[in-house]
């Protein structure tokens, strides 16, 4: 099995969804076998922080690496593009402390991304198979996130809210190992989504100040307030995004049926440790 990297740098600058700040960022070739990793250019001695599970401090509406005073906030649209894209080694240079939103989605990432194109790397003794030999899982209330043995890795997900334009939706994407990479059509143009009730505690409590119009959807009672949506499921396919992100903390994808339910960014961390733990 081989690994790959960027034929050239992505750069893309951009506010981020909590914090509303403006950083940049620029994706880099990195050696194989050196994973995907964040810098802080912006900090003395440009620490670096690993793309890793146990590099996680925060799972707070984002999923945060680092340590109090060095970390990098919503890595998750970023690497989901870079994993499911084939990127295994990267240096990410950012010269703040949270991946800009973007348009919300993933999609220009991975419009950057195969823009530049990947080269192939040697073998690396790293990049043996991730096996889930039994269901493993975690949840809360009703909530929950099951990862069960299958011959191919795929992500269901589904979400129920008390708003008409949302309700119940379903959806499922395996991970393509074809040519057609169908991550950069069905999957990655999702946005991020948020409730209108929401919005104003989500403020006061220091949370999404750079979420615009621009970069969010909004749904309130009424239906969306910014729409097209670019699919009619956009918001459960989001979450796929998401988890797709968070499970690329463990380095590669377990041969898996990942199979969530009204869950979050802290159940897919506990469940992406639990699979840790099993090996």
């Amino acid at each position: 099995m081989h690994q790959h990297t960027l034929a050239a740098e992505v750069i893309q600058k951009g506010v981020g969804l909590h914090s509303g700040v403006s950083s940049s960022l620029r994706i880099l070739p990195a050696e194989p076998g050196s994973d995907r990793y964040f810098v802080r250019v912006d900090l003395p001695n440009s620490p670096i922080i690993p793309a890793t599970v146990a590099a996680v401090n925060q799972t707070l509406l984002s999923t945060q690496l680092g340590t109090e005073e060095v970390y990098v906030r919503t890595v998750e649209h970023l690497l989901a593009a870079l994993s499911a894209m084939g990127v295994d080694n990267a240096r990410i240079e950012i010269d703040g402390s949270e991946v800009p939103l973007l348009d919300g989605s993933a999609q220009v990432w991975t419009d950057s991304i195969a823009a530049v194109g990947l080269v192939l790397q040697p073998v690396c003794d790293k990049q043996s198979p991730i096996f889930i030999k039994e269901p493993l899982w975690v949840h809360q209330g009703d909530a929950f996130i099951y990862a069960i043995p299958a011959p191919e890795t795929r992500f269901s997900y589904g979400i129920d809210f008390d708003l008409p334009a949302i309700g119940n939706q379903w959806h499922s994407w395996s991970l393509s190992t074809n040519l057609e990479n169908t991550f950069i059509t069905e999957i990655a143009p999702a946005r991020t989504f948020g409730l209108l009730h929401q919005i104003e505690y989500l403020q006061k409590s220091g949370l999404i100040k750079g979420g615009t119009l621009d970069n969010a959807l909004v749904c309130g009672s009424d239906g969306w307030v910014n729409p097209p949506l670019r699919f009619a499921n956009e918001p459960v396919r989001h979450k796929i995004l998401d988890l797709v992100g968070d499970i690329s903390l463990l380095g590669k994808f377990p041969l898996a049926h990942f199979l969530a339910y009204k869950a979050s960014h802290n159940l897919h961390i506990q469940l992406a440790q639990k699979i840790l733990e099993s090996f």
